[in-house]
C-alpha cells in the first residue's frame, strides 16, 4: 500500500538552508507541496536554491536570517509571512562547531557555538511560536492553526564525543528545549519534536571520509558507514505531516544506531 504525505497549502520555513541537511530539508518539503521559506545568511546560494526548487515545479522563497542577531529573527520571519502567508512549518536547522579540547575553549568559541546553535534556535523558534499561538487563540489571522516545529538537534546532544564538548552541550540544550516547548505549547496544537542525525555526508565534511582520520571514524561506527542527507527525509516528512498530530516532544535519533 502506498503512502504520501502532501504539503499542499503548507508555509515551511528552514533556516540553514544554504547548505547541507538545510537544502535537503527545503527540497524534500517543496517536492511535498509546501511553499517553502529559505533562510540563511548566504543569500546567493539561498537564490541558486529557489531557482533549482522552482524549476522541479516547487514553490520557494528567500529571506536573509542571522539567528544571532534578534531583530533579524523578527525581519525574517515579518518578511516571510508578508511574502507567503502564515508560517506552518519550521525546520530549525542553523548550526556551527568547533573542534578543540574543553581546555582550550575560548569565550569567543564558547558564544559562537551556543549563540547559533542555542540561543538562535530558542529565539527562532520563540519568534515563530509566538505567530502560531496567536492564531491558534484566535488573534491572529490564518487557515491553519496549529503547526509543526522541527528542531535539528543531534546525537551528540545525547553521547558526548571528543573534541566538540561545547557543541555537545548546545545540542543537549536544543533537546530539553524542544521538550520545553512541546509541554508549555502543545495544548494549541503546535507539535515540537526534533531529530539527532548521526553522522551525514554533506559539503562541508565530505572531504574528511577518505582521510585516515576519516575512515577510522568510520570503522568505529556500528554498520562503518555514514548517512546520506536523504537518510534523514522520512522522519522530517513524518514529524511536519498533519497527521503526526500524536508525536509531540519526541527526541529521535536517525543516527544508524551509533548513540545505542
Amino acid at each position: 500500500m502506498a503512502y504520501t504525505i502532501d504539503l499542499s497549502g503548507r508555509v515551511a520555513l528552514v533556516t540553514g538552508a544554504s547548505s547541507g541537511l538545510g537544502t535537503q530539508f527545503a527540497k524534500t518539503l517543496a517536492k511535498s507541496g509546501a511553499a517553502v521559506v529559505l533562510a540563511g545568511r548566504r543569500t546567493e546560494r539561498l537564490k541558486t536554491l529557489r531557482a533549482e526548487i522552482e524549476a522541479a515545479g516547487g514553490d520557494a522563497h528567500v529571506v536573509r536570517l542571522d539567528v544571532t542577531d534578534p531583530d533579524s529573527i523578527k525581519a525574517a520571519v515579518a518578511h516571510a509571512e508578508t511574502e507567503t502567508g502564515a508560517i506552518d512549518i519550521l525546520v530549525n536547522n542553523s548550526g556551527v562547531s568547533t573542534t578543540q579540547k574543553l581546555t582550550d575553549v575560548t569565550p569567543e568559541d564558547y558564544d559562537y557555538v551556543m549563540d547559533t546553535n542555542t540561543k538562535g534556535a530558542f529565539f527562532v523558534a520563540q519568534e515563530v511560536g509566538k505567530r502560531m499561538l496567536a492564531r491558534a487563540k484566535g488573534s491572529a489571522p490564518g487557515t491553519y492553526t496549529g503547526g509543526r516545529i522541527v528542531n535539528i538537534a543531534s546525537m551528540a546532544g545525547l553521547k558526548v564525543l571528543g573534541q566538540i564538548g561545547v557543541y555537545c552541550m548546545s545540542k543537549a540544550a536544543v533537546i530539553h528545549m524542544t521538550r520545553a516547548m512541546a509541554l508549555e505549547w502543545g495544548r494549541y496544537g503546535i507539535n515540537v519534536n526534533a531529530i539527532c542525525p548521526g553522522y551525514i555526508d554533506t559539503e562541508i565534511n565530505h572531504h574528511h571520509w577518505n582521510t585516515e582520520q576519516g575512515q577510522k571514524l568510520i570503522s568505529m561506527l556500528p554498520r562503518k558507514r555514514v548517512g546520506n542527507p536523504q537518510d534523514l527525509d522520512v522522519v522530517l516528512m513524518m514529524l511536519c505531516s498533519n497527521e503526526s498530530h500524536f508525536v509531540n516532544g519526541a527526541v529521535i535519533q536517525a543516527d544508524d544506531g551509533f548513540a545505542v
